[in-house]
């Protein structure tokens, strides 16, 4: 009678004698899966220290790149552009946009009126065929609010020799005016540093053209339709254009 051979397991499953066969390539299979890991732990914390370095960064911005002095609110919040020679020679207004639309006009220190000695005696708002200073504006939907064109005229300022009329420079609706300005009428002076009839008190004036933000030496308050605003701003200077229209270092 012939002995019969036992079949091992290895014979009948090759793929259980191949894995039991085989310890070193088990071995290495988990060592590279375990690398993967690690390298992707590393890469997850590179990135996330990347990220606080820009955040610290931005938060403890480095104390050499800082200005002498923090910025204002208004300089931080608004745009200053130019309307020199707006209709008539000399007669340069400013406009102060913020970033919600809102335009806060004024004169600019170049203004033909500051020229003349003891500068700006006087305001009237009332021209046209109303008083500027009598609309009254309420609510979000901003009732009552009347709609003008660049070249209304907001106001009259009258030196001791001559009287300008101030515009709107840009077309929208009035929203308020510088009642203030009635029974002071110096605002307008002080906000660009007094009568600039010396070359030399212009440029200091410019040189610290932000500051004209700070005093309340403005006109009026206009908000132009999103359309109106950018034909308009196509014909304005921004600051460093301006500076070199008037031949300012």
């Amino acid at each position: 009678m012939k002995e019969l051979n036992p079949i091992s397991d290895s014979q009948q499953n090759p793929e259980i004698s191949h894995k039991n066969c085989d310890p070193v390539l088990q071995s290495s299979s988990a060592v590279t899966s375990q690398d993967s890991k690690i390298e992707e732990i590393q890469h997850k914390e590179e990135e996330q220290e990347q990220e606080e370095e820009e955040l610290r960064r931005l938060l403890l911005p480095n104390v050499e790149d800082l200005p002498d002095t923090p910025p204002s609110a208004v300089e931080a919040n608004f745009t200053t552009f130019f309307a020199p020679d707006f209709m008539k020679p000399g007669h340069d207004q400013y406009i102060r946009r913020h970033a919600n639309g809102l335009c806060v006009i004024g004169l600019a220190p170049t203004h033909v009126a500051f020229k003349d000695e003891g500068g700006i005696t006087s305001v009237d708002f009332n021209v046209g065929k109303s008083d500027r200073s009598g609309i009254k504006v309420t609510g979000k939907r901003k009732k009552n609010a009347q709609h003008f064109e660049s070249n209304t005229a907001l106001c009259k300022v009258c030196t001791r020799d001559a009287s300008y009329i101030v515009r709107c420079c840009v077309k929208g609706s009035l929203l308020e005016v510088n009642e203030r300005l009635v029974k002071q009428p110096e605002l307008l002076n002080t906000s660009v540093g007094g009568s600039l009839s010396v070359p030399d008190s212009i440029t200091a004036v410019l040189a610290e053209e932000p500051s004209l933000s700070k005093r309340e030496g403005y006109i009026a308050i206009i908000m132009p339709r999103p359309a109106d605003w950018l034909k308009a701003k196509a014909s304005l200077l921004d600051f460093e254009q301006y500076k070199k229209s008037r031949a300012v270092p």
